[in-house]
């Protein structure tokens, strides 16, 4: 296991501090505050801790109230909902200097046979054909406003092997495409067999690259370069069947809409094998700065 993967790991073990109280840390960003990502897989801890083992995350719904600080601890109160036969559902509040950033709803339920069908997986070449972040980023140095956006991009993905399908928003700046992207992930090391970790681990990752469908249709290169300023607005996910994040995942993603100075990410997310595991839904603050 990677030493980044050991300090991940570290910020999602939060420290219980009441009965259904919880409290976390940050660590660094690529812009400077907390990540959603990051501030929404422990609002899932913090549920997940109040819910028995036998019933697994099936969804969540957040949404992104204030910037967080990356300075600060931040507090997860979660509300007990509803403990039904089938059902469990639980809402957290994050709280930082004693105003809420971050709400979120997630529902637990007991495994039961059911109807199945699926979407089947798009075509994507094998994850370990492609380049990591370390060989792909240096390619773009000279795109990047601030110097030191490509180590925090670096330090950012440390924990995780993200490799792009095709090339990343900011790779063809001022070309328009289409808006779809496609991203392989897995974290950098094996983790413990604890389902509630797998998906909690899938939550951060889900916040990195679901908005580049959308910069992609406008030819523009996103936060790192400085052609947009934007941040998560709301976040969806549903659960669909058992995965690992610490194998490869397909984050296959698309924008139907943009409209309003905010931008909308949808995907579907499947193990290797072809299994669709989760859907996501995104929108985004995505304006362009003003002169």
């Amino acid at each position: 296991m990677s030493a980044a993967l050991e300090s991940l790991l570290d910020l999602l073990d939060l420290e219980q501090i009441e009965r259904d109280i919880f409290r976390g840390t940050s660590r660094s960003a690529v812009v400077p505050r907390v990540f959603g990502g990051q501030v929404a897989a422990q609002a899932l801890v913090a549920a997940g801790r109040t819910v028995p083992a036998e019933r697994t995350a099936h969804s969540l719904h957040s949404y992104f109230l204030r910037m967080g600080d990356p300075g600060a601890p931040i507090v997860y109160s979660v509300d007990r909902i509803r403990d039904g036969r089938s059902f469990t559902t639980r809402r957290v509040v994050a709280v930082q200097h004693g105003q809420p950033i971050f709400h979120l709803s997630a529902s637990f339920q007991t495994y039961e046979e059911g109807l199945e069908h699926q979407a089947d997986m798009p075509p994507a070449p094998d994850p370990e054909t492609l380049p990591t972040a370390e060989q792909m980023l240096p390619r773009y140095a000279d795109v990047f406003t601030d110097p030191g956006v490509m180590d925090r991009l670096l330090e950012a993905r440390a924990a995780v092997d993200l490799r792009y399908v095709g090339a990343p928003p900011f790779a063809n700046v001022g070309t328009p495409q289409e808006p779809r992207s496609q991203v392989w992930f897995r974290t950098n090391g094996k983790l413990a067999d604890d389902p509630l970790l797998h998906v909690c681990m899938a939550t951060y990752v889900s916040d990195m690259t679901l908005l580049d469908s959308v910069l992609l249709a406008h030819g523009r290169g996103g936060w790192a370069v400085g052609d947009v300023v934007g941040a998560s607005l709301d976040h969806a996910m549903w659960f669909h069947r058992p995965f690992r994040a610490d194998e490869w995942l397909l984050y296959d993603q698309e924008s139907p809409s943009a409209s309003g100075g905010r931008g909308l990410g949808q995907a579907r997310i499947y193990t290797q094998d072809g299994q669709l595991a989760i859907t996501v839904i995104q929108e985004g603050v995505v304006r362009v700065p003003r002169d």
